[in-house]
């Protein structure tokens, strides 16, 4: 298969073909990928087939950069999300429901980003797809007119790609970098539930599903990451940083700007006729964030019908208290008590982590002072 162009725009020519000849894991039904396209389409697809396999429900994601932006499985579409898309949330189905809530996640990320869901594609999922600002999807299926319908976006160049849900992968991956072939064993380890006993402390049932969904969300993220995850949706993902505890105050400001566009003084910010969805999200979270240029706060007035008025420190921290039972995960072993300290601020009361680091001692106790769950799964999930 031909591709637009390899991770930019002068890298041509660019190809891709399958390792087994003949046995693709993919089929291209509209569209003209790129080598990035492709990565997303593959990373996703991944993820959301492992999500849903293991908890028995659709599951979605959001993909920006070969990074889940937001997963989630279905559940409920909350005020919030529903207002935002103009849905009834209690009337949306479960794969666009879940699709909405990965989406929600980080909806500034999610501008323009790579769909992906677990089941194949219904009429439901199309029509919302058809509205927002979104570059490809790949699922198991499509419903009639699903492809015909999606095939219209972007003028014709939206990427519609069917995944084989069948299809197993060689035992073995390779990479090529600068002339050298690296060659490893997939990990194909089952991600369950059973990977969290070990730390010997009994988890509720939702805080598990959280944790499994959050380690099917590392296991496609640019590593070093960490993810919050609260009622099948994760609020923060942090990808891709140098730095362990960088990632969980990174993921752990987006799950606060999650909480917060649910407090009532951001959800009463009233725009005027003719601002787009991306503004008002976009603006929402700068509220939010407080540290607006002048230029900012000028043309958030204009955009605004009504002053914004004061959103105090007060404010946020009280409403922040509200934010609990908090499920994070990490990719690779915590090696120092302070990402602990700094998840507990996001209402982090259950943590998923390899174990083995040289202070796992003190990772642990800072658990118990902080009445904070441990689980020690023993797998590592670094992807790079």
């Amino acid at each position: 298969m031909e591709l637009r162009y390899g991770l930019n725009p002068q890298q041509e020519p660019a190809y891709t073909a399958p390792v087994t000849p003949g046995r693709w894991p993919v089929r291209l039904l509209h569209g003209e990928p790129s080598f990035i396209n492709m990565l997303d389409a593959l990373n996703s697809w991944q993820l959301v087939r492992e999500a849903g396999r293991a908890l028995g429900r659709p599951a979605a994601a959001s993909f920006k950069h070969v990074s889940p932006a937001g997963a989630a499985v279905s559940g409920v579409v909350d005020e919030v999300a529903a207002e935002l898309h103009g849905v009834a949330g209690h009337e949306v189905g479960a794969l666009a429901g879940a699709y909405l809530r990965a989406r929600d996640a980080d909806p500034r990320s999610s501008y323009g980003d790579f769909a992906a869901v677990s089941h194949p594609v219904d009429a439901e999922l199309a029509e919302l797809l058809t509205g927002m600002v979104c570059d490809g999807i790949i699922a198991p299926g499509y419903a009639p007119g699903a492809v015909e319908r999606l095939s219209k976006k972007k003028n014709g160049r939206f990427l519609i790609m069917e995944a084989d849900d069948s299809f197993v992968p060689p035992g073995e991956e390779t990479r090529e970098v600068f002339g050298l072939r690296l060659t490893q064993r997939r990990d194909d380890v089952e991600l369950s539930a059973e990977l969290l006993g070990h730390g010997g402390d009994v988890l509720p049932a939702e805080a598990a599903a959280d944790l499994v969904l959050g380690l099917a969300v590392l296991r496609y993220t640019q590593s070093n990451s960490v993810c919050y995850v609260r009622d099948g949706v994760t609020l923060g993902i942090g990808a891709g940083q140098q730095s362990r505890v960088d990632c969980t105050r990174l993921a752990g400001a987006k799950a606060d700007a999650w909480w917060l566009r649910r407090h009532p003084k951001v959800r009463a910010l009233s725009f005027r006729p003719g601002i787009r969805r991306q503004d008002r999200i976009n603006w929402r979270i700068r509220f939010i964030e407080g540290d607006l240029t002048p230029d900012e706060e000028g043309r958030l007035a204009e955009a605004l019908a009504a002053p914004a008025g004061e959103f105090t420190a007060d404010e946020r921290a009280r409403w922040m208290r509200r934010l609990d039972r908090v499920a994070f995960a990490s990719d690779g072993a915590l090696p120092f008590r302070d990402n602990v300290d700094h998840a507990r601020r996001h209402g982090v009361r259950y943590i998923a982590e390899p174990g083995g680091s040289i202070r796992s001692d003190e990772v642990g106790q800072a658990c118990r002072q902080h009445g904070i769950t441990l689980a020690r799964t023993g797998l590592r999930l670094f992807h790079h």
